[in-house]
């Protein structure tokens, strides 16, 4: 049998919903090509798609909060003492 290839289709707001994952590569292959077809032939999709690509370029990945030394040591003693034997 012949494996035959299903590619999702999907409104504008669908899509829109799942812009996050396909930037992070988290759909499966139909719905990644579904969106990427949904990409090609819708316009103000691709705008949109566009504009969050580039927010997310601009911003880029924001650096971890550090915690205060005296909130640190709080949390790190209480653990200490919940996991002494």
């Amino acid at each position: 049998m012949k494996a035959v290839n299903v590619v999702k289709r999907f409104t504008c707001d669908e899509l829109v919903e799942l812009i996050t994952a396909y930037l992070d590569d988290a759909l499966d292959q139909p719905e990644r090509e579904g969106v990427q077809v949904h990409l090609a032939a819708c316009a103000g999709c691709g705008r949109h798609f566009e504009q969050f690509r580039a927010t997310i370029d601009a911003l880029g990945d924001p650096l971890p909060e550090k915690l205060p030394t005296d909130v640190r040591d709080r949390l790190m003693s209480a653990f200490r003492e919940r996991h002494r034997p």
